[in-house]
């Protein structure tokens, strides 16, 4: 399927249908001011870490079996995801009354694979390179149900830029928006819909130094592959910007930020000190940029993308250590 998938940005009219038909289902998430001493700009955070499966992925995800014709949902629907996409699969299959499977990597949390438990999914693990086959090829030997892609599916781009709405709606004159990036799924939403809005905000999207494939396409002028190492930060970072959304990263985002994972762990304790906010690795990423520093910018927007971190984790995080 990608090398005939051609993806183009959501329209205002498609991304304003999506939030229409996500309530109920989609939470509303507040935009909180960060108050902490000596922020080189105004950050203010996206909370995204606030939906039902503490993750923006119920809306792409939603919305992409929403606006699938029932009669093909029947046959079962299915996902690749390290925890956070199935969990919105999963979510709304059982609302639907729909089998769900997931494949998930080897390395994924423990914490992600009891919640897709809890919802009554059927778990998949197998290794990495073949896991991130599945995103590259669309599909998974001898499944015969409705493939929900993570990332490069219209659908769930647009349910994704109803934050960029949001967004908009709560700080009209933000000027920079900071977004966590596995494969480009959220920050291209949000671009989306900012771009169609008329907004002249630029978008980065955030990666940590173990796993940044944008930050080294963006460098090199084509998606690129890179060098990949597992972590706590599980929820973005892969080894190379998927082919079918290098067209749509590259032409809507003003570049990538990179952060370690010292910093990332360093945030999530602020964060939850200093505002009592929980984060994962990735949600609290885009947070960890924003206190670097982006320059030009005056009022900064984060997305929090998600906060379904391993309780474990994050004690030793709130103890000092990084993972």
């Amino acid at each position: 399927m990608p090398a005939t998938l051609t993806l183009s940005p959501p329209t205002l009219s498609e991304i304003r249908n999506a939030r229409e038909l996500l309530k109920g289902i989609a939470v509303r998430t507040p935009l909180l001011r960060l108050e902490v001493p000596d922020l080189p700009s105004e950050v203010w955070l996206k909370l995204e870490n606030l939906q039902p499966i503490g993750s923006f992925k119920i809306r792409g995800g939603g919305y992409a079996m929403l606006s699938t014709p029932r009669s093909q949902l029947e046959r079962g629907v299915y996902t690749a995801s390290a925890g956070n996409m199935a969990q919105g699969v999963a979510y709304l299959a059982r609302k639907l009354g729909v089998a769900c499977t997931v494949i998930v990597p080897d390395h994924a949390p423990d914490t992600k694979l009891r919640a897709i438990e809890r919802l009554e999914a059927r778990i998949l693990k197998v290794p990495f390179d073949r896991w991130w086959q599945t995103m590259l090829e669309h599909e998974y030997p001898g499944m015969d149900a409705v493939f929900i892609h993570p990332v490069a599916d219209p659908r769930v781009l647009t349910g994704n830029g109803t934050v960029g709405l949001e967004i908009l709606e709560d700080l009209p004159d933000v000027d920079t928006v900071l977004v966590p990036y596995g494969g480009g799924g959220l920050s291209s939403g949000i671009a989306s819909a900012l771009r169609a809005s008329g907004s002249a905000a630029k978008v980065y999207g955030c990666e940590v130094e173990t796993a940044a494939p944008l930050r080294a396409s963006l460098v090199a002028g084509r998606a690129v592959t890179c060098d990949y190492t597992p972590s706590f930060v599980d929820g973005i970072g892969g080894k190379s910007v998927l082919a079918e959304m290098w067209p749509l990263v590259s032409a809507l985002l003003d570049g990538a930020l990179s952060v370690t994972l010292d910093q990332v762990a360093s945030t999530i304790r602020l964060l939850v000190q200093r505002v009592r906010v929980v984060a994962e690795g990735a949600g609290a990423a885009s947070v960890a940029a924003a206190l670097q520093g982006v320059a030009g910018s005056r009022k900064v927007v984060c997305v929090v993308s998600g906060g379904n971190i391993d309780p474990a984790k994050l004690a030793a995080i709130l103890l000092g250590e990084t993972p």
